[in-house]
C-alpha cells in the first residue's frame, strides 16, 4: 500500500496528518554538483517535499537509446533527495509543458505523420510505454511501497488545456501500474470546469495550477469534490520570459500572502518553481498564442532561489510563513556560492561554419529537421537558382523557426517566425548566370503548450521564387551540440569581414579558484556558448532581456579552460567578460 493516503480532512503519511510543503526542482535544469545545494535549500526553508517532472526528450533523444547518466541521473537527484529528509512528487509526464522543448516530448514522434500526440493513439501508446518500462526502472526502487521516498505521481499534466480522452488518461495510468507503480496517483489543472473537467479522472486525487485567489481556487475543488483534500500543484511564484519581452518579477510580499492563504485554508500546495535553473542548450520551449514566442535561456522564473543559487528575499518571506504554520525550519547551513569575475577573455581562434560542413542530405525537396532525424540546432538548406528570370521575392513556405538566407555566400537578409524580423529578399538572373542559394534555418525551440504542440522545424513546406517551388536541395544538419569536431585556425587581422557570416571563436583562460560566474557578451548579436565542451545555452543581445549567461563553477577546471562561442550576425571584437553579476534585464 501507498504511504500516502487522504480523506476529506486532507492527507495522512504513515496514517498521521500530513501537509505537502513542495518546491519544484528540475534535476535537468541544474548541474549535478549543486543538486545537493539546492535540494539543502529547500530542505532549510522549511518544505518537507521536492517536485519534478522528467524529460523523455532528453533521456531518449533518438528512439530505443536511453541516457540516464550525468545531468539525467535521476535515480540520484533522488536519492539525494532521500539523504537530505525530502519526499519527492514526481511528475513523469508523458507530456510535461515545462516550458521545455515540445513539453518534454521527443522530436522523433513528429516523423509519423499518423500518430496522434497525447490521446488515446496506440501508436502514441506504445511509445510512451516503452520510455516507461525504462523509466521505472530507475526510480523503482525509491517508490514509498519499496521504502522509498516517492510518495505521489502525476497521471499525464494540465491535460484539460489540451483535450479531454478520459481512456488516454486511464492507459498511462495502467502503464504506471503495469510497470510496478502504485503510489498516490493524482492530476492537475488549472482552476476551472473546463480543464478540470476534461484532465482529472473520478478515481484519482484532482489537484489544480494557479498562480492567486488561492481560497477561491480551493473552494472550486472542494465543490467539485467535497471528499477530498484540496492541492495546488503549482503556485506560480514567479514567471519565465520569452525574448522581446521584459524580465517578469513577482514582490515577495504578494508570494508570502498567497502562500499564507492557502496554508490556512488547510491546503497542501507545491511552489512552481522553487528553483528554476537554466534552459541549457537548445532546450527552450515557446509559447503559440497567435504569435510564436520562443522561451530565453535563464529560467530563473524570480524563485525564493535564484538561477545562480543565491537565497533571494523571496526566500526568506516563504520560510516565514513556513514556520508560523509548521513550526522551526530545519537547522542547515546554506549560503550563496562565490561568485567570481575572471575578467575579459580573448577568443583567439575561429572556424567558419559554412566551411566545415558534414556530408549533405540530397533530395528533390526540403525536408524537416525531424525527417533529417535530427531534433536540435540548425538545418543549412543548398540551391542552385538558374537564369534568366525578371526579379523575384525569395519565399520561405513553412519557416519554423528563423532563417539567414545567402546568394554566393553574402547576407541578404533575415526572417522570423516571432514576426519581429522579415527582410523581404529579391533576386535577379539574366541568360547564362547562376547563384547559389543558400537558408541557414535555426530552431528556436518547440511549442510546449497548447493546441499547436506539433511543431516541426526546418522548412516545412518549399521555398518559391515568387510562385515557383524551387526543387533540388543539399541539406546540412549542424545540431551544434558541441565544438568538439571543428578545426580552428588562428583569427588574422584581414578575417573581420568574412568572420560576419556564422562562425565559432575559441579562447582560454587559466581558474586557480573555481566560482559561479556570467558570461557577458557586449559587442555580440547572436548565438551559443560552450564551455569545456558543455553548451550553456544561446544569447540574443537585440532581442532582450537576458544579457548574460549563467555559468556554474562544476563546469570549470582547474587550469585551463576552453570557452567557445557560435556568433550567427556579426562581432565587434574577439573578447567576451566574465563577470559576478547577472543581468538578466
Amino acid at each position: 500500500m501507498s504511504r500516502l493516503e487522504f480523506d476529506a480532512k486532507g492527507f495522512y503519511l504513515d496514517k498521521k496528518p500530513f501537509t505537502i510543503v513542495s518546491g519544484t526542482i528540475h534535476y535537468f535544469r541544474v548541474v549535478p554538483g549543486y543538486w545537493e545545494d539546492r535540494l539543502k535549500k529547500l530542505r532549510a526553508c522549511g518544505f518537507n517535499t521536492v517536485e519534478t517532472y522528467t524529460c523523455w526528450n532528453l533521456h531518449e533523444r533518438k528512439e530505443g537509446e536511453f541516457d540516464f547518466s550525468g545531468m539525467l541521473d535521476l535515480a540520484k537527484f533522488i536519492r539525494t533527495a532521500q539523504e537530505l529528509g525530502l519526499y519527492v512528487i514526481l511528475r513523469p509526464g508523458p507530456y510535461i509543458c515545462a516550458e521545455f522543448d515540445f513539453g518534454g516530448l521527443p522530436s522523433w514522434l513528429l516523423t509519423d505523420p499518423k500518430m496522434h500526440l497525447r490521446c488515446n493513439d496506440p501508436r502514441f501508446l506504445q511509445k510512451v510505454s516503452n520510455y516507461y518500462r525504462r523509466l521505472f526502472e530507475e526510480v523503482h526502487p525509491y517508490l514509498a511501497e519499496n521504502g522509498g521516498n516517492i510518495i505521489a505521481v502525476q497521471v499525464e499534466n494540465e491535460y484539460g488545456s489540451y483535450g479531454n480522452d478520459k481512456d488516454y488518461l486511464r492507459a498511462v495510468a495502467k502503464i504506471y501500474e503495469e510497470n510496478g507503480v502504485h503510489e498516490l496517483f493524482f492530476t492537475s489543472d488549472g482552476p476551472n470546469d473546463l480543464m478540470l473537467g476534461g484532465g482529472s479522472l473520478p478515481e484519482y486525487l484532482a489537484t489544480a495550477n494557479f498562480g492567486s485567489n488561492g481560497k477561491q481556487h480551493f473552494d472550486k475543488l472542494r465543490q467539485l469534490h467535497p471528499d477530498r483534500p484540496v492541492m495546488c500543484t503549482e503556485f506560480w511564484n514567479g514567471w519565465f520570459d520569452h525574448w522581446y519581452e521584459q524580465h517578469h518579477v513577482r514582490e515577495s510580499d504578494d508570494t508570502a500572502a498567497t502562500l499564507d492563504e492557502m496554508l490556512s485554508d488547510g491546503g497542501s500546495v507545491n511552489l512552481y518553481m522553487f528553483h528554476g535553473g537554466t534552459n541549457f542548450g537548445f532546450t527552450n520551449g515557446a509559447n503559440h498564442d497567435g504569435v510564436y514566442q520562443p522561451t530565453v535561456t535563464s529560467y530563473d522564473y524570480d524563485c525564493p532561489v535564484s538561477e545562480c543559487g543565491d537565497l533571494t528575499p523571496k526566500y526568506q518571506a516563504v520560510k516565514e510563513v513556513i514556520e508560523k504554520h509548521f513550526g522551526k525550519a530545519p537547522e542547515l547551513a546554506v549560503q550563496n556560492n562565490p561568485k567570481k569575475a575572471y575578467g575579459t577573455i580573448e577568443l583567439k581562434e575561429h572556424a567558419v561554419m559554412f566551411d566545415q560542413l558534414p556530408e549533405p542530405t540530397v533530395c528533390s525537396h526540403t525536408m524537416t529537421m525531424e525527417e533529417l532525424g535530427q531534433d536540435f540546432g540548425f538545418v543549412l538548406y543548398e540551391t542552385t537558382l538558374y537564369g534568366p528570370f525578371a526579379e523575384s521575392e525569395i519565399k520561405i513556405d513553412g519557416l519554423h523557426d528563423r532563417a539567414h538566407i545567402y546568394l554566393d555566400g553574402v547576407l541578404q537578409g533575415i526572417q522570423e517566425r516571432t514576426g519581429k524580423r522579415n527582410d523581404i529578399v529579391s533576386v535577379c538572373l539574366k541568360e547564362g548566370e547562376q547563384a547559389t542559394l543558400s537558408i541557414l534555418v535555426e530552431n528556436l525551440g518547440r511549442v510546449n503548450y497548447g493546441p499547436k504542440l506539433r511543431d516541426e522545424k526546418g522548412i516545412l513546406r518549399g521555398v518559391k521564387l515568387n510562385h515557383q517551388y524551387q526543387f533540388g536541395w543539399k541539406m546540412y544538419s549542424l545540431p551544434c551540440d558541441n565544438a568538439d569536431k571543428l578545426s580552428f585556425v588562428p583569427i588574422e587581422s584581414g578575417d573581420s569581414e568574412r568572420l560576419n557570416s556564422p562562425v565559432f571563436l575559441k579562447g582560454h583562460f587559466a581558474v586557480s579558484e573555481k566560482a559561479d560566474t556570467f558570461v557577458r557578451l557586449d559587442g555580440f548579436t547572436k548565438g551559443c556558448v560552450y564551455i569545456n565542451g558543455f553548451h550553456l545555452g544561446r544569447y540574443w543581445n537585440t532581442a532582450g532581456p537576458q544579457k548574460t549567461l549563467y555559468l556554474p563553477a562544476p563546469l570549470l577546471k582547474d587550469g585551463e579552460n576552453e570557452l567557445v562561442v557560435l556568433e550567427l550576425e556579426g562581432y565587434q571584437q574577439p573578447k567576451v567578460l566574465l563577470t559576478d553579476c547577472a543581468d538578466l534585464g
